[in-house]
Formats: structure tokens, C-alpha cells, sequence
């Protein structure tokens, strides 16, 4: 299946790169890559992610270490929607 990253994913990729970057350039650098690797894997099995119809019509989520890969499927291509740390999504109760 075609893979594309919405231009709000690939800032949520940027803004992820630079946070890991303030304690590790190199390891920023390759975990962006992971981060794309695995968008890349699930673009081979893409329905095997739960919709997640809480969040947006059509929208499936992935987790990937402590961050959610939010995508869609349509006319045989995987968007890659937003890619976010899950903290920002679900903070604790008080």
C-alpha cells in the first residue's frame, strides 16, 4: 500500500527529532528513522490497527515505544495523520 505523511505528521516528526535532540543528537537522528520504519511496516498490514472513531472518522492508531502513529486508509494509500508522544493525549486524571 502507498505510504504518505500528512505535512502536519512530518512536523510531529521535526518537533519529536528536536525534543530527542536536546539530550542525544545521534540518537534523535535514529530514532526518527524507527519512527518511519515502523510507519512503513504498517502500511504492509494497515487495517491490523484499531479504528479509534473517539479520536476522528477513519482514524486508526499505532503505538510505537511512548508514542501513537494516527493514520488513515483510503483509495489505497496509508496517510500518516499525526505522530504523537500518548501522554499528550491521554494526561492523568487528578
Amino acid at each position: 500500500m502507498k505510504l504518505v505523511f500528512s505535512d502536519r505528521a512530518v512536523a510531529d516528526l521535526e518537533e519529536i527529532g528536536d525534543y530527542v535532540a536536546l539530550d542525544n543528537p545521534l540518537r534523535a537522528m535514529s530514532f526518527i528513522a524507527e519512527l518511519r520504519s515502523a510507519c512503513a511496516r504498517l502500511s504492509a498490514f494497515p487495517e491490523a490497527a484499531p479504528l479509534r472513531p473517539e479520536l476522528g472518522e477513519g482514524l486508526r492508531g499505532q503505538p510505537h515505544g511512548q508514542y501513537l502513529i494516527f493514520y488513515r486508509i483510503a483509495d489505497g494509500v496509508m496517510r500518516i495523520e499525526r505522530i504523537l508522544q500518548g501522554n499528550r493525549l491521554f494526561p492523568e486524571a487528578d
